[in-house]
């Protein structure tokens, strides 16, 4: 197993929360991006008509995952789309974590999307991100 999510139903009341955890910093951003992408719609009805390259740099993994959640977030609302997939890498270049990704999308479409959730934003509540052994593990709270 890579990685994987998994989402919490007794965490929050008023919002959703899921894991994610992978066998990498790497694979733990795909987990906890299939998490936030299948909370918006079902990705597999998304067509890929939009395309964005995105790139954050931090020096802590931790808000480097919390930024690009929150990216995702953001371009669903500024160019109302939802998601098909993203395509993404992290390295870590001595103390700095470096995200390079291509999300693919398409406008929302009530008619040809299964929506599922309008994700208002990631908040810190519960948040956590770390390392248990080999694996990485996050605990993600949205606000829908």
């Amino acid at each position: 197993m890579a990685h994987s999510f998994r989402f919490l139903d007794d965490i929050a009341v008023a919002d959703l929360a899921f894991e994610a955890e992978g066998d990498s910093v790497e694979e733990l951003f795909r987990a906890a991006t299939d998490a936030l992408l299948e909370t918006l719609a079902d990705p597999l009805s998304v067509a890929v008509t939009w395309e964005r390259k995105i790139e954050h740099v931090c020096e802590d993994v931790a808000d480097l995952l919390f930024e690009w959640l929150s990216d995702l977030v953001y371009w669903k609302d500024a160019a109302g789309v939802v998601f098909h997939d993203a395509d993404l890498s992290v390295i870590q270049e001595g103390p700095t974590w470096i995200l390079t990704a291509v999300l693919r999308g398409a406008p929302v479409d009530q008619t040809t999307q299964i929506l599922h959730n309008d994700v208002k934003g990631v908040t810190k509540h519960l948040y956590e991100v770390k390392q248990q052994g080999t694996r990485w593990y996050a605990r993600v709270v949205v606000d829908v």
